[in-house]
């Protein structure tokens, strides 16, 4: 790294500590030319590559943003889109790629929207996968109630078999 001050190129690490989450390192240096310290930070680079080839930082700010929209007038709070714009980024870095398609990320914020909130999940989705019909609203909501149902059946179904096992019903 070169010093600020004087440009020479040796310097020692002091200390260095993580930040954001650990996602980045704050380095404390010291040049061994002119004996003044400077910081450095390295962060690890996410891009986004757009659909018209444009790449961009990844942002959790973005996903937030987007993600609102979705939630408007439902009992999602700040904190929970905070967390899952996390759980977005988590799912990116994992893929290990230093760019990711701007549709990964749509991708990627489907399956947390969804634990956090179906109405938003189903907002987001439509937007996201464009729907054109209700066809492919009543289709999304079919997967949604048969992943959701442990026994696959339909909820009045369920509640049936409840209710004739618990013998409060008839039979």
């Amino acid at each position: 790294m070169r010093c600020p001050f004087c440009k020479s190129d040796e310097s020692r690490v002091v200390d260095s500590r993580a930040f954001d989450d650990g996602l980045g390192i704050r380095r404390r240096r010291e040049c061994t030319e002119c004996g003044r310290r400077f910081t450095t930070t390295e962060t690890s680079v996410l891009d986004v590559v757009k659909r018209s080839g444009v790449t961009e930082p990844f942002s959790r700010a973005k996903v937030v943003s987007g993600v609102r929209k979705a939630c408007q007038g439902r009992p999602v709070g700040d904190d929970d889109l905070a967390l899952l714009a996390q759980q977005v980024e988590d799912i990116l870095r994992a893929s290990g790629q230093a760019e990711i398609p701007a549709m990964e990320v749509g991708l990627a914020i489907l399956g947390p929207l969804r634990e956090l909130d179906e109405v938003a999940y189903l907002r987001f989705a439509s937007v996201y996968r464009s729907f054109d019909t209700l066809e492919d609203f009543e289709a999304e909501i079919a997967l949604l109630r048969a992943e959701g149902d442990p026994i696959g059946q339909e909820p009045d179904v369920a509640q049936g078999a409840a209710r004739r096992t618990s013998g409060t019903g008839t039979t």
